[in-house]
């Protein structure tokens, strides 16, 4: 349940005046300051009612709103597994929400004996007010469960659940190794299958370009199920045709990804480029196209770009990579995210973006596409830069969410040392 439940009612609302590419409204969600956070934020829009939003951020916040994003109440959850990082929000057709996140049931972090030692899933079934205690999978002692993410399937009303197990996190015994595992509920993430393994290369433990990490599972129009992640300068894929049961028996490398999967950004004190899988489910003209989308340094490590490549026959073929950032500065555009509205099969991605500065001052752009991903067009949409700081854990990710034209992205702003979560109110009907 939740605990310590003040609800803060935080609408900081701002209005994007002087904005040429376009005007809207951006909102703090949350500014309160933490050992870490507030940060990797995660939201979700339900689709039985969209002006119901529920939105999470490190260290176990969770926000709601009942007026499509324009306030929100903030808490804190609570769990007898512990609240870690990576949070992860989505909805399913009858507008329960799901947190998942990491594990910590000692509450010592990397100190206890138990840290990472479970996927864990909180539900709620009234809107994102109160939270159950959770559920979990995955736990295999002695193992470390990290960097999850999942998907509600609704053709077959199943949720999916994909994350990387660490024989032992941060390890450099060439023994101990990194796999993608799959687990899946029937019921709503009361009870959780017994995990798969869906990848043939293993990857190190020590988080970095030789770990396999990045699985984000998306669902295709017979309910098909698609993850792709990152591992040794590549991109690679699986599938599986009959929920999640078996998958292809071999790992199939759909791109490459010069430099890694991790580098460096001035102003940051790590930053990633995983991949996040999408599928279009919609009854538009690209439906079952799967889109894959990453950033890389393979223009040179001054020069991140973001990157996507589809497929438009169920993961056989996939296309060149596809510059999705339009500007020729040669600068920083990182931390991409993508969501695919399933009512029109529009694509949205956000991301960070230096285009306009030649120092660490940071932006936040909206890049999408009505034309199945042939081309883009990219907006800012932040009100104003900020300008990180290495001594603030920034996170590794923001996150987008889209329904029916309603477009709702989800990022960390970073003013020094002080760390905030914003959305900006975005419709394209």
């Amino acid at each position: 349940m939740i605990k310590n439940s003040i609800l803060t009612l935080i609408g900081t609302i701002s209005i994007c005046l002087g904005n040429v590419y376009g005007q809207y409204i951006n909102i703090k969600i949350d500014d309160i300051q933490m050992k870490y956070g507030p940060c990797e934020p995660s939201i979700a829009i339900n689709p039985k009612d969209p002006n119901n939003l529920v939105a999470g951020s490190v260290l176990g916040r969770v926000y709601h709103s009942e007026d499509a994003g324009k306030t929100w109440i903030s808490d804190t959850l609570s769990s007898p597994y512990g609240v870690y990082g990576d949070p992860c929000i989505i909805a399913d057709n009858d507008g329960n929400f799901y947190y998942f996140h990491l594990a910590d049931p000692q509450g010592k972090g990397q100190t206890g004996t138990k840290w990472l030692d479970r996927m864990v899933c909180q539900k709620s079934i009234d809107g994102g007010k109160k939270w159950n205690q959770g559920t979990f999978t995955g736990l295999n002692a002695g193992k470390n469960q990290d960097k999850e993410w999942a998907i509600h399937d609704p053709v077959n009303d199943l949720i999916y659940l994909t994350w990387t197990e660490f024989d032992k996190y941060g390890s450099d015994d060439p023994q101990d190794s990194s796999y993608i595992l799959v687990s899946k509920s029937t019921d709503k993430g009361e009870t959780w299958s017994r995990p798969l393994r869906i990848n043939q290369q293993a990857g190190d433990c020590l988080d970095n370009d030789q770990t396999v990490e990045g699985a984000v599972p998306a669902i295709g129009p017979q309910g098909q199920v698609y993850v792709a992640w990152s591992f040794n300068q590549r991109i690679y894929f699986n599938k599986s045709l009959d929920n999640g049961r078996t998958w292809a028996p071999n790992d199939l490398k759909i791109a490459d990804q010069p430099g890694g999967w991790t580098f460096d950004i001035p102003g940051l004190g790590r930053a990633n480029g995983l991949p996040v899988t999408v599928c279009d489910m919609s009854d538009g003209p690209y439906q079952g196209t799967i889109y894959v989308n990453w950033s890389d340094q393979r223009n040179g490590i001054n020069n991140t770009d973001i990157w996507i490549s589809k497929s438009t026959d169920g993961g056989k073929i996939w296309s060149s990579p596809f510059k999705i950032n339009d500007d020729r500065s040669g600068r920083h555009q990182f931390f991409n995210w993508i969501s695919i509205d399933q009512v029109t099969g529009y694509l949205y991605v956000i991301y960070y973006d230096r285009r306009n500065y030649k120092d660490t001052r940071t932006d936040v752009y909206l890049a999408y596409s009505m034309d199945g991903g042939e081309t883009f067009t990219n907006e800012k949409i932040s009100e104003s830069p900020f300008e990180p700081s290495v001594q603030a854990f920034f996170g590794d990710y923001n996150n987008i969410s889209a329904y029916n034209g309603i477009i709702r992205p989800i990022w960390t702003r970073a003013d020094g040392t002080t760390l905030s979560v914003w959305t900006a109110l975005i419709n394209k009907k």
